[in-house]
Parts: C-alpha cells; structure tokens; sequence
C-alpha cells in the first residue's frame, strides 16, 4: 500500500465532484476552509492487498460478528450495551428473521508505509469498529473515486476496488424480493428518510445514492424527513395497499402507510425520541413498517460488540489476529494502561480518548460517554507522511448483502479520525515502483 501526491487537477473537479453528490467539500477548521476530498492524493493498493481485505471483512461478518450477535441475545446483555429494554423484541425479532440489512461499513487498520520502520502487526487488517447502522462516506466511496478514478491522468487505466453500486442495487433486488416470499407481503414503494436537521446535505445525497440503487433495482421510492414520520392515532386514514391503517402504523408526512423505510438516523436516538416505543412495537406486528438497516444493527453498531467479539475469539490463534484486545470499561486485566476508549454509541470519532501508559496522548469532546465506554488496545494508525505532514489512513471496507463490495479511504493529520478527516481516492496498482 502506498500513498500518491501525483495527482492532477482533473479541470472543474469541485464542479464534477458536486455533480456527483459530494456537496459537502468544503470543510471548515480552526485554519479556515479546507477541501474534504483529495484530488490530487490518493492511495493505491495490490490485488493481494485488496482480497487480503475482502477475505477479513467477509470473515469478520460470516464467522465472527454474526457468532457476538448470538451471544449478545442468548446471555442478554443488553444494559451492557445501554439498549433499552423496549428495543429488544424488535431487535430479536429482527435477528430471528434475517430481516433485510443492505449494507455497513468495517473500519480497519491496515498498511505499511514504504521505506518506514516495519511493523508485522499493520500486515493483518484489525478491526476498528463496524459502522452497521448509518455509515456515511457513501457517495465518495461508491461514485465520486469511480468517476475520479476515469478522469485523472495519474490513475489512467487502472482498476479499482469497487463495486459497491451494482452491489446495492442486486441487494435491494434479492432482500426485498426474499422478504415478499418469507411475508407473503407485496412491496411496491421504498420510503428514504433523513432529517430536516442536516445542513451539509450528506445525510440527504447518502439517502438519494442509495434511493438510486432501489429504483433501479425496480422499487418506487418516496422521500420524508425522519421529523415526518408519523403514529397512526386512528383507522380513519389513508389505506394501504387496500389495508385499512390501524392505531400505530408508521405513516409518511401524507398519512399513508410505510411499508418499507430506510432511514438514515441512528437506531440508538429513534429508540429515545418521543414516539420511539411506538415505532419498535409497531416492527414487531405481523404488518409492522421494515426498517432499512434493521433493529439488530443496533448489536452491531454498538463498540460494546467489540468487547464481546474479544471475549469470544481472543484466544482463538486464527481469528484473534483481525482483533485488538477490547474490554468494557473496568474490567480491563490489570496492567492495561495502553488504549482507545471509545463510548459505546460515539460517532465520528468524538469523546474517543487515545492513553499510552496511563496518560492522555489525544481526545475529542462531545456527547457521548454517560452511557459506558470499551477500551481497545492502543494501536496507533500507520503514517503515510507526505509533503504537508502525516496522513493517518482508516481502511473502510463495505459490506453490501453481507459481501465485501469496495474500499473508501478516509486520512486524518491527528490518531483519531473524525469529523475533520479527508476522503482519499485509491486504484489497484500491482506493477512495483520504478527507482
């Protein structure tokens, strides 16, 4: 794995970029406006290095996380994992019937930097966390690298690792399709939902991107902010497929019924709001509205689940490598002074606290911790230092339909990606470098 500063400027890339959705470029910071997107950076990597990855995640998924979801449920550590207890029937009913999930994302460590000190431990992808709920960086990830990687001079003719597009459209078709034969339920139209409250538009071009998957896929799709969603409070409302709509059906802003929504608004804050019990008891009704990701993402987006993945496979010799040591809060062995803490429910990297030795080497404020943390062993983020400075990449592979799909590459200048962190394209290159 290496990182490029040969880019070009591909001539109106902030316009292309834009027109692919990626509205949100502009970034502001203590040092002024910056871009998100590299244009002229970008990493490259092997095949091998590529199926490396793919054949991680893919176990990641199929051997290890679905084996912490069992154990979360069979021993019912849900206060554990701050769930509330109104969530779990939706959340087991979910789990129990596969329902539809389309896709996530696993954050990695990965990736020697050339000419650096080696590391073995950075030759095994690890697992940072698993974004299972509302992964974003969708749109870089699925369209804008892909049309980067046809225009730029520099990655000309090369390949790339994703194919996460035509994935999500096959996994509209097949979920949606396994599901109208499991419920005997004919789905005609797909709601989208993300709230009013998102002023960048990345919540609203992820929801569109994916909103294009499923019309393609052959779906209807219909669009609300998640502020929209109402409880039916009587049957004297607009039907639904010719079902009158009772007392707690999930409507839409026009009062009809939602059949099936995917919402881009995390599980954990829906669970909380004010008509959050009425919604994950309407998911368990034989009619009830199919949330797009599923009640049981919630097991998964949750760093609690790294915590049980270690206990479960922390001495296995073949599956532990993908793993950092990862223990909730105080029950660390002793002589654990080395880690990330990491609050169970945090995003974008706030409230996580980096600590080497018992002391504090990097944090970020925020919301978050009240609700209990993780700790995982402190494994700093190679440095792939370039003219302006280090560049700490985090390796996001997404899952899509439960495969591994493609690669986005988001770098920070500091230990902790957050919500500062840039987005750098990659291609395959496999020939090694002349000189």
């Amino acid at each position: 794995m290496r990182r490029h500063e040969d880019g070009v400027l591909r001539p109106g890339w902030e316009a292309q970029i834009a027109s692919d959705g990626l509205v949100y470029n502009e970034t502001l910071t203590g040092r002024g406006a910056t871009s998100y997107w590299r244009e002229a950076q970008y990493y490259s990597l092997t095949t091998a290095e590529t199926e490396l990855l793919a054949a991680t995640a893919n176990t990641l998924l199929g051997r290890m996380l679905v084996d912490a979801g069992d154990h979360i449920i069979e021993h019912r550590l849900y206060d554990k994992l701050a769930i509330p207890a109104w969530a779990v029937p939706a959340i087991e009913k979910s789990w129990a019937e596969e329902s539809p999930s389309v896709y996530g994302r696993l954050d990695l460590r990965f990736g020697q930097p050339p000419g650096g000190p080696a590391d073995p431990s950075l030759a095994v992808p690890t697992l940072l966390e698993f974004n299972a709920d509302t992964p974003t960086s969708l749109v870089e990830s699925a369209v804008v690298q892909w049309n980067w990687l046809l225009g730029n001079a520099a990655a000309a003719h090369r390949d790339q690792w994703n194919n996460i597009y035509d994935a999500l459209v096959q996994a509209w078709r097949r979920n949606l399709t396994s599901f109208e034969k499991r419920s005997g339920r004919r789905i005609r139209t797909v709601h989208f939902a993300w709230s009013s409250l998102d002023e960048s538009g990345e919540d609203r071009f992820t929801v569109l991107c994916m909103a294009d998957a499923a019309r393609e896929a052959g779906y209807e799709v219909a669009f609300l902010h998640t502020e929209d969603i109402k409880v039916a409070q009587s049957s004297e409302l607009v039907p639904l497929n010719g079902i009158a709509v009772h007392p707690g059906r999930i409507l839409d802003q026009d009062s009809s019924g939602i059949d099936v929504i995917f919402k881009l608004y995390p599980w954990e804050n829906l669970a909380h709001d004010p008509f959050g019990k009425t919604v994950l008891w309407n998911a368990v009704q034989p009619d009830g509205t199919v949330w797009i990701q599923p009640p049981y993402s919630m097991l998964w987006s949750n760093k609690g689940v790294l915590a049980v993945l270690w206990e479960l496979f922390g001495d296995d010799p073949e599956l532990s490598r993908f793993l950092l040591p990862t223990y909730f809060a105080g029950e660390e062995p002793a002589g654990f002074r080395s880690f990330a803490e990491k609050p169970l429910l945090s995003r974008e990297g706030a409230n996580v606290r980096l600590v080497r030795d018992g002391v504090t080497i990097a944090s970020r404020g925020g919301p978050y911790g009240s609700e209990g943390s993780v700790r995982q062993l402190l494994a700093p983020l190679p440095d792939f230092a370039g003219v302006d400075g280090p560049h700490h990449p985090v390796l996001g592979v997404w899952l899509v339909d439960g495969e591994a799909a493609g690669l986005g590459i988001r770098e920070s200048d500091g230990l902790i990606t957050d919500n500062l962190s840039c987005f750098a394209p990659h291609c395959i290159i496999d020939t090694p470098p002349s000189g």
